[in-house]
């Protein structure tokens, strides 16, 4: 597929006032300027003609359960908390994905390509989360990672499902230990790895947590309080882990610390439903942003909408925040938070063809607009009627 006549903005910094796009096998082949463009070299080509309008990297949901808690249902649909067990490090996102859950289809009318989605905030060590398309039928075909990390949840909701059952951990030391006594048994059983892995005997938990003991993955710590982001922060350097951060509700507060960290901001849409979200701020994008901080913004569907993604930038764009940076934020760096920058998160040759057109650029960040068509792997999947 050829696409042309259109402003590319290929990353927030970089935009061709009138340009084309080669797709090939899903890939993006060339991205070019019109007056490079040789109409006889695409003879026989399915060209469409995008004049007037804009393009922009597929939009990325940095945090979500889309199709882990699917939309209208109860019990029946509640797949993200296995709250029998606070250490889970084991459960796999993919295996919870309804792809028909209709959020799916409200990522992608709404520009949203990609959702990082899987278990939520009950357990200390909840299970991986996984990198998926919003476009398919099965949930495999949907993959662009199947692992990006593991969830870990400080603060009141893993203090509150235990407490609930009498069991540890009820208090912020209990968390941080039952994590912490997790981590240190996988380290070990690195260890007896590398001196006889003949001998050693298998350990799901551990083996679940060696991609992020050998930093081939990520930690995203669930928290809201001050006191739970330096939590995080603390175990993440004994363990030697790389990590970002879901949430940081009072990130604002202690930006001068958090210098050089990723956090996934948000909800922007909801109200201060328990004590940890009392210094909740839509001025906390553009904060973190000045104190040198990576920020991504997320709408935590099912907690907002997964559509309302590009409002929740709104907000924190009335607040502050740069229109550049606000696409940032779904874009290139959601993209780099989730380690999937090398295949999504900016239009650039060898990355996943997904897009997201619109017909003005003032569209971008209106609640009035949608986009008029969204391509993934190079097909158009949604087009506005």
């Amino acid at each position: 597929m050829i696409y042309k006549n259109i402003k590319i903005y290929v990353d927030e910094e970089k935009v061709i006032e009138n340009g084309y796009i080669v797709e090939e096998k899903g890939l993006i082949k060339i991205v070019e300027d019109m007056e490079f463009f040789n109409e006889k070299q695409y003879e026989g080509k399915e060209i469409m003609d995008f004049s007037g309008c804009c393009v922009y990297p597929g939009f990325i949901d940095a945090h979500t359960h889309v199709g882990v808690w699917e939309s209208g249902l109860a019990f029946e649909g509640a797949d993200g908390n296995e709250e029998t067990d606070p250490i889970t490090p084991h459960l796999r996102a993919i295996d919870a994905v309804n792809p028909e859950d209709e959020f799916f289809f409200d990522a992608l009318k709404n520009g949203i390509t990609t959702v990082i989605t899987g278990p939520g905030s009950a357990n200390p060590i909840a299970g991986n989360f996984v990198a998926l398309k919003t476009f398919g039928c099965c949930v495999d075909d949907m993959v662009i990672k199947d692992s990006v990390g593991i969830k870990f949840s400080l603060g009141e909701n893993p203090k509150s499902v235990y407490n609930e059952k009498d069991v540890m951990p009820t208090t912020r030391m209990g968390v941080a230990a039952v994590i912490r006594e997790q981590l240190e048994k996988a380290r070990r059983y690195i260890k007896k790895m590398e001196e006889d892995e003949q001998d050693l005997e298998f350990d799901v938990k551990c083996e679940a947590l060696l991609p992020l003991l050998k930093r081939k993955e990520k930690a995203f710590f669930h928290c809201h309080r001050a006191d739970d982001i330096f939590t995080s922060i603390r175990i993440a350097k004994e363990f030697n882990l790389k990590f970002a951060l879901i949430h940081a509700t009072q990130g604002h507060m202690i930006a001068n610390k958090l210098k050089g960290l990723g956090v996934i901001y948000g909800p922007m849409i909801c109200d201060k439903s328990k004590p940890e979200l009392r210094n909740f701020s839509e001025k906390s994008p553009s904060i973190l942003l000045k104190n040198g901080v990576m920020v991504a913004i997320c709408t935590d569907s099912p907690v907002v909408p997964v559509g309302h993604l590009r409002l929740s930038c709104a907000l924190a764009i009335k607040e502050g925040l740069l229109k550049k940076d606000a696409l940032k934020a779904i874009t290139k760096d959601a993209a780099k938070i989730c380690g999937i920058y090398d295949m999504v998160g900016s239009l650039k040759v060898g990355k996943m063809a997904n897009f997201v057109v619109f017909e003005k650029e003032e569209d971008l960040f209106s609640i009035y607009s949608s986009p008029v068509y969204v391509i993934i792997d190079g097909k158009i999947v949604y087009e506005k009627k």
